[in-house]
């Protein structure tokens, strides 16, 4: 999605309209991660510019859009331009690191000179 939107809309509140906005990246988010990925990949990732025009957009995670626009609607733009672009990704793996199996108990916690009992004089 390459969009540019009013920040102003007759009869509406400002704040409305940002809400809007924010609403309708949500649901193209959504409507794009149901679509069926390409052999081989496991993940739809996004790759999000966000800025008062195309020329000044700045590349932003998803998961801060809603401040992004914020941050150029604070700034006193009177429109805001949004892409996102869906991109299939791999998933990386989780790593744990492994559990010591011939430990048996906690090792002792050293002692403290703050945690000790305190000394009457």
């Amino acid at each position: 999605m390459k969009k540019t939107f009013s920040l102003h809309a007759p009869g509406k509140a400002d704040a409305r309209v940002v809400e809007s906005i924010k609403h309708d990246v949500r649901k193209y988010v959504k409507r794009e991660r149901r679509k069926t990925l390409p052999e081989g990949f496991d993940l739809w990732e996004f790759a999000c510019r966000v800025g008062a025009s195309a020329a000044t957009a700045e590349t932003q995670l998803l998961n801060e859009m809603g401040a992004a626009i914020d941050l150029v609607v604070t700034a006193g733009a009177s429109e805001v331009y949004l892409e996102i672009t869906a991109v299939p990704a791999h998933r990386i793996p989780y790593v744990t690191a492994p559990v010591a199996t011939n430990q048996t108990s906690l090792p002792a916690a050293p002692a403290s000179p703050a945690l000790a009992a305190p000394q009457s004089s």
